[in-house]
């Protein structure tokens, strides 16, 4: 088992994870995501967005080009390239020292972006989609974000129990194609295929996920079980979101990715004090 608070590669960073909470900044080049399509579509607005992120404290900026919501379209693989590898090609010339991440499931689209600056590839279907996904990652080096997202769901079984053995599949694909298991990081994939109850219960009982080792990815920002129970949309679930975040990292959780990063910025660094304070 793998030792989740080892000091580890991230990219250019050199990263703690019992010792720093990361931010992981959303950048959605995208027409269609659930609450700012159509807002960094061009090159210079996901250059600009970057370098805001950056400025209010993200050290990962995610890069997607396909939406992942429910109902969204499917993107095809060029149309994808053509949006994302812009983006980053523009954000790593940028030099500004963050970590890029790839947010594809699709094998190629992660090699071409690693090509060109990205660090980290984060797959929503957590390897499984496109296995050759891993020897992508494998080949630079790059860790690997494996989101779980299950095609067919077994409602006859535990959440967590299947979740476990979805990870297992997932770790095991990325261990074969090469990928260091230092370099694993793992996302219970908050609303992918999940009821507002499914969401509950992996964020209440995440320290049963970080007993596993690895290092834990919680995306919650702004996303519909928020709403569910405030009541506000997308773009008002922010306090809601940060909530979810600081509860997230007393139980495990390393990196947040989000929408919002300044507030999270604040809230993180007060909780992870509280949290590690000697004696706590």
């Amino acid at each position: 088992m793998p030792n989740a608070a080892a000091p580890r590669p991230l990219g250019p960073l050199r990263w703690h994870p019992a010792k720093h909470p990361l931010i992981m900044g959303v950048i959605n080049v995208t027409p269609d995501s659930f609450s700012d399509g159509g807002e960094h579509l061009t090159e210079n607005a996901a250059l600009a967005h970057a370098k805001q992120l950056a400025e209010e404290g993200a050290h990962i900026l995610d890069i997607g080009g396909e939406s992942t919501r429910p109902g969204a379209s499917l993107v095809e693989e060029q149309e994808e390239l053509q949006r994302v590898l812009p983006a980053i090609r523009a954000i790593a010339s940028a030099d500004l020292g963050r970590v890029i991440s790839i947010d594809t499931y699709k094998a190629r689209i992660a090699d071409k972006a690693l090509d060109a600056g990205a660090h980290v590839v984060n797959d929503v279907w957590g390897l499984q989609r496109e296995p050759d996904i891993a020897k992508a990652a494998a080949a630079h080096h790059a860790p690997v974000i494996i989101n779980h997202w299950e095609k067919e769901p077994d409602a006859d079984k535990d959440l967590i129990t299947q979740m476990k053995a979805f990870f297992d599949r997932s770790i095991e694909i990325a261990l074969k194609a090469g990928v260091d298991e230092d370099l694993i990081i793992l996302d219970p994939g908050i609303g992918f295929g999940k009821s507002v109850e499914d969401n509950l219960l992996i964020l209440s009982g995440l320290d049963q996920l970080h007993a596993w080792g690895y290092p834990l990815l919680i995306g919650t920002s702004r996303k519909r079980f928020i709403g569910h129970i405030t009541g506000r949309e997308p773009k008002d679930r922010v306090h809601g979101t940060v909530a979810s975040n600081v509860l997230a990292l007393t139980k495990g959780a390393t990196i947040f990715r989000v929408h919002d990063v300044a507030a999270h910025k604040d809230a993180l660094a007060v909780a992870h004090a509280i949290h590690t304070y000697p004696g706590s």
